[in-house]
């Protein structure tokens, strides 16, 4: 099963934004993922509603950022994205006739919900600015430090 990949790519052209002196054109972010700049716009366009990025028009347009990066959590993102869906682990029937089939259900519908708790619960301990700060660590230990992306 393919893996839902929008939260990490939002992540990475929101960290693109916070270390540019620039507004960042879409086709130029979509470079970045190795997409296409309608998905960027698409994208982008629901977190300018939502107040964390912002859009220019025309020459020297582009997207910024429009938030604080201390105040914004992960899980900030990853609701302003949708809330994807976290695991790939599903039941073979919904409503089984069967019993057995019944327990297993309830049993992995259990430790999924608890998991999901977790893992979105540890999305809000971690900032934009946190992801900025390692990065800036990552950066600054890197023999070639011109080029951010291809770092």
């Amino acid at each position: 099963m393919k893996r839902d990949s929008k939260l990490s790519s939002v992540l990475h052209v929101l960290l693109h934004m916070a270390h540019s002196d620039r507004p960042l054109a879409s086709e130029e972010l979509a470079g970045f993922l190795q997409s296409h700049a309608v998905v960027v716009r698409r994208t982008l366009a629901g977190l300018r509603e939502l107040g964390y990025v912002r859009s220019g028009k025309g020459h020297g347009g582009g997207w910024t950022l429009a938030c604080d990066l201390q105040a914004v959590t992960l899980r900030d993102i990853y609701e302003a994205v949708g809330s994807p869906a976290l695991f790939a682990i599903g039941h073979r029937a919904e409503h089984p006739q069967c019993l057995v089939e019944q327990a297993v259900n309830e049993a992995l519908d259990d430790a999924m919900q608890q998991a999901e708790r977790l893992l979105v619960d540890r999305l809000g301990q971690v900032t934009l600015a946190d992801l900025s700060a390692d990065f800036n660590r990552r950066a600054a230990a890197h023999p070639r430090k011109r080029n951010i992306h291809a770092i």
